[in-house]
């Protein structure tokens, strides 16, 4: 007998992927896939694994369900979404200047930089994300969390370069 699923239940069909149930019918419920879109899928369907069961009475909002999805697309498909620069860094220019004179110092667009910083918060949060669905006991994944939340706090540095805030770095306090 297949497990009654909530919405924001993750699954992994065979033939459509990874998966968020967004809406449940008398016997369908309705999934949307990363690569196929919206598809129903017959409630005594067993065939998938269920990487995440929501409680089918427990009550998921709309913003949570689309949480749950946004957080599937990041783990598995290298979605990131658009992250911008302050405005005041368009055209910048970084340059990193040695302290021996008689050394070349390197010039590098901050877009370029700042790619790369976007990039490198955005592998970490996999990494999170893999860290949690892991089959790591509890003890091990709050101590792995604890060195991820100090990396994040070591790259608040660089939040001068986030147009917006929410989208910068958090550190231990900020968590």
């Amino acid at each position: 007998m297949a497990t009654i699923l909530g919405i924001g239940s993750r699954v992994k069909h065979p033939a459509y992927g990874d998966g968020v149930i967004i809406g449940a019918e008398a016997v369908a419920y309705k999934v949307c896939f990363i690569t196929y879109g919206i598809k129903n899928v017959g409630k005594v369907y067993d065939k998938w694994e269920v990487i995440e069961a929501i409680e089918a009475d427990q009550a998921v909002s709309f913003s949570e369900a689309e949480r749950s999805l946004i957080k599937i697309l990041r783990t598995w498909s290298g979605f990131s979404e658009e992250v911008r620069l302050a405005d005041k860094w368009d055209g910048g220019t970084l340059i990193l200047k040695p302290a021996d004179d008689t050394m070349k110092e390197k010039e590098i667009p901050i877009e370029v930089f700042f790619h790369k910083i976007v990039m490198v918060r955005d592998r970490i949060r996999v990494m999170e994300q893999r860290i949690n669905s892991s089959k790591l006991t509890d003890q091990e994944k709050v101590n792995l969390q604890q060195y991820i939340t100090r990396i994040y706090g070591s790259l608040t540095t660089f939040n001068v370069l986030f147009k917006y805030k929410e989208e910068s770095f958090k550190g231990e306090s900020g968590s």
